[in-house]
């Protein structure tokens, strides 16, 4: 197992750098040179080509095997990453992104979703059923630590580190993680698939599988308030003063070094007390639990936002409400990561419940509407921002929270 999972670690650390790029740097950068929180939230719309994944998951499926797919989308992605090095930075009197940076972070979207595939085929392959918690686990701290490495990461470094100077070294490790990827995948038998086996899958054949109905509305509701809360406040924060260096510190590693403590107590509580098989039952109380302990803190957010619009409240170094905002970052981030890996679980369990030829296109259809109920608050906070203002989104966030705990209440006997 120890092989298994250190081999996953490291290319999920590698699948995580384009979103911490997107999720993390892109965002304050494009706030810091003055683009609105409408246009900031936006750009997230990039990130559609992971909406599509459903379309080549069959091909990854029954085509090729997960090292060809594994070495070639991620070269790919170092190519996109050498595009992006030659074009200069977006600027503040642009109406937006330039055509060419946003084709080049779409096609750096496509490259990653189709890693992506490939990489949960391997896990949905390789791991057993008492394997579940910590294989998860790996998935889940692997691929954060990715994107605290690019967004947090290079935020502290980018003014030392210039445009160009950025992508280069994310090419760099694109290209080192592909012939790693190769060499290490080429040692695992791979079987082909049988004559027997249908080459086509059908949105009805997936539903079909027992507990997906439920598990997919879960997932589009489980992040919503979550996801908006933490794409807007940080943006909030450097309206109020922050520094970009010290977002990329407080935001991109500080509350990631939490989320990611928060998924290995998660994967750690799995594996103590779902021991030999991961209980469903067990992993649903342990979510309906963080769930609540992530909607208290959640409102302790609320009131601190509420608190930084009153007059006299600063940000300025050595102040209570700094020590606030910090706390209430990594309280979220950690509580966000404990749901995170109990979730992805109860998703791997539900796929595993397909037959062999659907699994890898089962899970990715749950990946998706993961994705999707996260990426849809992440887009449109700031747009919600600049209508509504900055308190009437939290309260909506707040109420948002509490929907997935109502919802577990209707799991399926087979998973609860």
């Amino acid at each position: 197992m120890h092989g298994k999972l250190l081999l996953l670690a490291g290319l999920y650390l590698v699948q995580g750098l384009p979103y911490g790029l997107q999720s993390g740097l892109l965002p304050i950068l494009l706030r810091a040179r003055g683009f609105s929180l409408t246009r900031v939230g936006l750009a997230k719309g990039l990130y559609a080509p992971w909406l599509l994944k459903l379309a080549w998951a069959p091909l990854v499926d029954r085509r090729g095997s997960p090292q060809v797919w594994l070495t070639l989308s991620t070269t790919a992605l170092g190519l996109v990453c050498g595009l992006l090095a030659a074009l200069p930075p977006p600027q503040a009197d642009q109406a937006g992104l330039p055509t060419t940076l946003m084709g080049l972070l779409l096609l750096l979207n496509l490259g990653a979703a189709v890693q992506d595939v490939a990489l949960d085929t391997l896990a949905v392959k390789l791991l057993e059923p008492r394997e579940l918690g910590p294989g998860n686990t790996v998935q889940v701290v692997a691929y954060k630590l990715g994107a605290a490495l690019a967004g947090g990461g290079l935020l502290v470094l980018f003014p030392t580190l210039s445009w160009p100077l950025l992508f280069l070294l994310l090419a760099a490790t694109y290209w080192l993680a592909a012939a790693l990827a190769w060499a290490a995948l080429g040692q695992l038998p791979w079987p082909q698939a049988s004559e027997h086996t249908p080459h086509t899958s059908h949105l009805q054949d997936l539903l079909e599988v027992p507990g997906t109905l439920w598990t997919a509305g879960f997932l589009l509701i489980y992040k919503l308030g979550e996801q908006g809360a933490s794409s807007l406040f940080p943006l909030l924060l450097l309206d109020h003063g922050t520094s970009v260096p010290d977002l990329g510190l407080w935001s991109g590693l500080g509350a990631v070094a939490c989320s990611i403590a928060g998924s290995s107590l998660g994967g750690t509580l799995l594996v103590r007390h779902c021991l030999p098989i991961p209980a469903p039952r067990q992993q649903l109380s342990l979510l309906r639990f963080v769930l609540q302990l992530r909607l208290g803190g959640l409102a302790c957010q609320t009131v601190l936002l509420f608190h930084l619009h009153t007059s006299g409240a600063s940000l300025d170094a050595d102040t209570v409400l700094r020590g606030a905002a910090l706390l209430s970052l990594c309280l979220q981030h950690f509580l966000g990561g404990l749901v995170t890996t109990a979730t992805f679980t109860v998703m791997m369990h539900c796929s595993q419940l397909a037959p062999k030829a659907l699994q890898a296109t089962h899970y990715s259809l749950l990946a998706t509407l993961e994705l999707l109920g996260k990426l849809l608050p992440g887009t449109l906070a700031g747009v919600m921002a600049d209508s509504l203002g900055p308190h009437p989104c939290f309260a909506i966030f707040l109420l948002l929270s509490a929907l997935p705990l109502l919802d577990l209440g209707l799991a399926p006997s087979l998973l609860a």
